[in-house]
């Protein structure tokens, strides 16, 4: 297994993928991956749909905001993961919520996000996190249920670039002791 930071340092947005299909043992590592993530009193509020199927691939590709760069990596990706978000259960206790944010399944599900672009990483494999599409047409193509939403699709496959690290603001320049 890669070094922790290793891979947190060489994780990229991905939108270009080899013509490769994932093996089934990938896949299901990366549910493994979800399956672990941290949630909010252990809420577990994600549901997932691993879609392989070209013709929803290209459905949902539909769903993405003009001009999203993203936009064929959801056609082209070998698989594509639609997580989806319980609400009002993450952060809520007696049916109300606890926290000044209300529902807090938007930051369970980044964890369970992180975790799955990490282990896609540590598997040679690349992703994409693609937030900006029609999530209601999404919800409607995928099926889901009353009281959930498609809260991010993430293209995963081979990767068929290698992008450069963004430039990084210095530690001293967002961390603070004690006070902001």
């Amino acid at each position: 297994m890669a070094d922790f930071m290793d891979l947190v340092k060489k994780r990229r947005s991905i939108r270009k993928f080899q013509d490769k299909p994932l093996p089934e043992n990938g896949v299901n590592t990366l549910l493994e991956a979800v399956q672990w993530a941290p949630s909010w009193s252990n809420t577990q509020c994600w549901e997932m749909v691993v879609v392989d199927n070209p013709s929803i691939k290209d459905a949902l590709k539909d769903t993405l905001m003009p001009r999203n760069p993203a936009t064929m990596a959801v056609a082209n990706a070998p698989v594509v993961l639609a997580l989806c978000g319980k609400r009002n259960s993450a952060g809520f206790y007696k049916e109300t919520a606890t926290t000044k944010f209300g529902d807090w399944f938007m930051f369970d599900l980044g964890l369970a996000t992180q975790n799955i672009c990490l282990a896609a990483r540590d598997l040679g494999l690349g992703t994409v996190i693609v937030g900006a599409f029609d999530h209601n047409k999404a919800n409607e193509i995928l099926n889901i249920p009353q009281g959930f939403d498609v809260v991010v699709l993430i293209p995963v496959g081979y990767p068929d670039q290698d992008p450069q690290a963004p430039k990084r603001r210095e530690i001293s320049e967002f961390s603070h002791r004690n006070t902001f």
